[in-house]
């Protein structure tokens, strides 16, 4: 008798079962987030040591080997996270692992600064390919109850990397060298890339995923030429040939990519998904809160040891504080936005981020360090109150089929906010003091031309929250559910 024939619709019971999402696969996930964070953070500690170093690097320099890491992963991740929707996101990670482990292997045999940069840049590279394939796996092996949930833990990970790389960086320039702690990535990403080749399921690749390498080098150069003209402002003159050059550059491969993007079938990223005003804001919030967090970053450590003479690893421990809100605060910021909708807690949060920067513009060397711990846990609070809104919103407005872009677009607005940030503050600092900061009379200097640099940011910050407050117009209660189908 012949056997009927399986439905389409009818599960077939001789397939195999969709992978899960695992304990280990989330802690290894989250591990690898953790580390490819931290080393945003780390070598903020670092900066007073690498100046002082055989290196000698000129302020410029030392923004570079700052902001490499940055600049690189911010520029890849959207076709790194393509190639892993496309090759495979467990691939994609192990490759990043790799490059991770390379790149701070060059850094620590830098024997001058280009040297450092490029190690730096690999780095990156590496957490480029690293941040989009865990997000994605996270999001494909979650069902859409439990999504949110896996995203906060991510969201929190990527948090907890601050606070690590400070530390880390901290001990590392209190009892070892910078060279130590680029030598220390070496074996962590072996050992990482380990445990992910024996706890992380594969997840269904897509052959069609689009990767245009044409856009990929169009959007990079874009991103280069734009902070290379604001690192080299006040060196060169904003006026300069050389500044307003890059800046043309930077509008120009901007504009040559969105051509781009609407000529091609398969385009790296469609500009017409921004015709959702929700993900504009969503983008625009996570690179403004990011931008006045990593500024904070670039001078805390700078004003804890010039300042206040803290040594590198009390400077990385006094700076938890600035974790206490991004851990505990996530979860009343989600269930805030199940109640009003994510307006509130996004506006609420990025005005307490503007406000926590204007509160440590005011700081100077005889400021109490309770104080200024007070300054940073608002800074805190404002962060991880509009984390979660601001992070599901981008997800929720992509369809699930493209969470390697969604992650990428995620991930990269986040970065670029950092690295902007950076820029901006290191070249207002600059620009406004040239002295020794490391000479105890002239701190009042170094601190005024500080809170000048803050005061810029938190100014910008303030601006982009309004356009962002605008954009979640008419987002009430329940708006801000699981992400679309396809």
């Amino acid at each position: 008798m012949l056997r009927p024939a399986l439905s389409p619709s009818a599960p077939n019971p001789c397939a195999p079962a969709p992978p899960v999402l695992t304990r280990a696969a989330l802690l290894v996930l989250c591990a690898c987030v953790l580390v490819a964070q931290a080393m945003v953070a780390a070598v903020n500690l670092l900066i007073p040591q690498l100046a002082a170093s055989a290196l000698r690097p000129s302020p410029g320099q030392l923004l570079w080997a700052v902001d490499a890491y940055v600049i690189v992963f911010a520029a890849l991740l959207i076709p790194a996270g393509a190639l892993g929707d496309r090759y495979g996101r467990k691939g994609a990670l192990l490759a990043g692992l790799a490059l991770f482990a390379a790149g701070g292997a060059v850094s620590a045999l830098a024997r001058d600064p280009a040297v450092l940069i490029a190690g730096r840049g690999l780095c990156g590279a590496g957490a480029a390919l690293i941040m989009p394939a865990t997000m994605s796996v996270l999001v494909h092996l979650s069902p859409p109850e439990r999504r949110g949930q896996a995203l906060a833990t991510w969201t929190l990970s990527a948090g907890l990397g601050g606070l690590a790389g400070n530390v880390g960086g901290g001990l590392a320039g209190e009892f070892l060298t910078w060279r130590a702690l680029f030598w220390a990535v070496v074996p962590l990403g072996a050992v990482l890339a380990v445990a992910v080749a024996r706890t992380v399921p594969r997840t269904p690749s897509r052959p069609d995923a689009a990767v245009d390498p044409a856009g990929a080098v169009l959007l990079a150069g874009a991103l280069l030429a734009v902070v290379y003209g604001i690192i080299e402002g006040p060196a060169y003159g904003w006026t300069s040939a050389r500044v307003l050059a890059a800046f043309g550059a930077g509008a120009g491969l901007l504009a040559t990519f969105t051509g781009h993007a609407l000529r091609t079938a398969r385009p790296l990223l469609d500009p017409r998904i921004f015709a959702s005003r929700k993900l504009r804001a969503g983008t625009l919030g996570i690179g403004s809160a990011f931008f006045g967090l990593f500024a904070l970053f670039f001078v805390n450590a700078q004003y804890l040891q010039y300042a206040k003479g803290f040594s590198p690893a009390l400077t990385g421990a006094a700076i938890v504080p600035l974790t206490v809100g991004m851990a505990l605060v996530p979860r009343f910021g989600a269930r805030l936005q199940e109640h009003t909708g994510p307006r509130l807690p996004v506006g609420a949060g990025l005005g307490l981020i503007a406000a926590g920067l204007l509160l440590v513009s005011t700081a100077d060397a005889g400021t109490p360090y309770a104080v200024y711990a007070l300054y940073l846990l608002v800074l805190s609070v404002g962060t991880g109150l509009c984390a979660p809104s601001l992070t599901l919103t981008v997800v929720a407005e992509l369809p699930a089929h493209q969470a390697g872009l969604g992650s990428g677009l995620n991930t990269a607005a986040r970065e670029i906010g950092a690295a902007l940030g950076v820029a901006v503050v290191g070249t207002v600092l600059a620009s406004r003091f040239h002295g020794d900061p490391t000479d105890p009379a002239q701190a009042d200097a170094f601190t005024d031309a500080m809170g000048s640099a803050l005061r810029a940011v938190a100014l910008v910050l303030l601006l982009a929250s309004a356009a962002v407050v605008a954009g979640y117009r008419g987002s009430g209660r329940g708006r801000g559910g699981p992400p679309r189908s396809p």
